[in-house]
Order: structure tokens, then sequence, then C-alpha cells
């Protein structure tokens, strides 16, 4: 006797059909695991990241620490080193202090880390298409010397932003100006007003006259391309007005008093 007929395509198809859904849906399973581990580690690696600075900014209110900035780190890495020496608001006298923020951040004392008129100012050029303009505030510059790379970048400019405000926040206005006056980069391997008073002029920073001041405080938006002890006749006459402005500065500075 026979048995019943069965196609000898079909068994097997239906066998490996059934294989084949089991299969895919183990990989889809597998692949939904390994997502959600990746995620699970890049929420971790992003909240360890957000706590470095955080917990360092409340330990730079001891003023006996002296943060180095991420550039300082790169010349020790790269074995070629650098010239900074810390020097309290004090030692330096107002003078580089006045001329800094006259020509870094005018509104230094007044917001709490962020220029917004001046940020809307820039949002607007650039959405007409005008050429872009600084809106960095003082304590911008800080948290991306102390934290942050170099380098135009939106990303980098989205993380400036709420460091910033932590920064003014946790710090004083005068900690912050003596923090950024320590780590800021003022030439190759220059680091710091003293280092920079010493190195361009021969004199501590205590010891400069107002136009020297005004010529390093308008070195700094390009202080690898300009020199402040040889200047050129339009950095000259920026730092000319800066003096005067910094003579002006009046209530402005307020924030600086001890």
């Amino acid at each position: 006797m026979s048995g019943p007929t069965v196609d000898p395509e079909e068994k097997p198809s239906a066998r490996g059909g059934r294989r084949r859904g089991r299969s895919g849906k183990t990989r889809t399973g597998a692949a939904r695991l390994w997502r959600g581990w990746l995620l699970r580690r890049v929420v971790i690696v992003l909240a360890v990241l957000a706590l470095i600075p955080a917990g360092l900014t409340i330990l730079y209110k001891v003023p006996f620490i002296h943060p180095v900035s991420t550039l300082m780190l790169r010349d020790l890495a790269t074995l070629e080193g650098y010239d900074r020496r810390w020097k309290s608001l004090e030692e330096m006298g107002t003078l580089i202090q006045y001329s800094v923020m006259m020509s870094e951040d005018g509104q230094f004392c007044a917001h709490d880390g962020i220029d917004w008129a001046a940020l809307n100012l820039v949002i607007n050029d650039a959405l007409s298409g005008e050429k872009a303009r600084g809106a960095s505030t003082i304590p911008m510059q800080t948290v991306k010397n102390l934290y942050l790379w170099q380098g135009r970048s939106f990303v980098r400019k989205g993380l400036e932003l709420p460091l910033a405000v932590y920064l003014d926040l946790v710090l004083s206005k005068r900690r912050i100006l003596e923090i950024y006056l320590n780590i800021v980069e003022w030439g190759p391997n220059i680091y710091g007003a003293e280092a920079a008073a010493q190195h361009y002029f021969g004199r501590p920073a205590s010891e400069l006259t107002r136009r020297q001041a005004a010529l390093l405080a308008v070195t700094l938006p390009n202080p690898l391309e300009r020199n402040p002890a040889k200047p050129s006749g339009g950095l000259s006459r920026l730092a000319a007005n800066i003096e005067q402005r910094a003579r002006k500065a009046g209530g402005y500075v307020g924030c600086l008093k001890p």
C-alpha cells in the first residue's frame, strides 16, 4: 500500500521557512539587545563627561587651585611645554583686568555668563547672510579653554552656553576673570597675563603701562598672528580705543572690586 502523496519540494520548503522565521526573530532580538546596550553605554559616557566640568568648576572655587587649559595639556602631551606664571588679580593690577574686560566682554559684570543681546545680533546677522561677529563672553571663553576644544563648531558652541551659565552661577566674577587671565593663550606656548607681560614687554603684569595692557588685550582674538610688542597700525588703533574705554570703565567694572 502506498501512503499519502507528498510533494518532495513542499515539506523541506515549509520547514526551511520555519527555520528562517526563527532565525530572523533571533537576529532581530539580538540587534535590539545590542542597540539597548549601546544606548545605555552612550548615556553613561555622556553623563560622566558632563559631571567632569561640573565637579571641576566646584573645585576651582578654591583660591589656591590653579587650573590648566586643554591647550596647556596638549603642550605637555606633545612635550613642548609652556610658560604660565599664575598671579592673583591683586598681583596683576587693574590695568590688564580692565583692558581685557573692555576688549573681550564689556558687559561681563552685567550678564549671567551669556550676553544674550550680542548673541541675538550674531544669530540675526547669520540668518541675513551677514559676516559673523564674535559674541563670546569671558565665561564662555573660560569654559572653552578649561573643558572644550578650539576651532569653530556649532557642537562646541552648544556646549559652551550651559557651561558658561553654570560657571557664572558657581564662581564669582573675580574668580572667573582670575582663571581666564591665567589660562588664556597669548602666543605659542604662552599662557596668562603674567607670562605674556614678561615675554612681550619684559616686565610683570602689575607694571604694564596703559598702552601695553591695551595691546595685550587686543591681541587675544588672534594671539598666534598678532604681536603686541610689534603692533601693526591697525592693532595700535584698536589698542588706543581700548585704552580710552578702560580709562572710562567706571561702573562697568564694579564686580571686580575686592
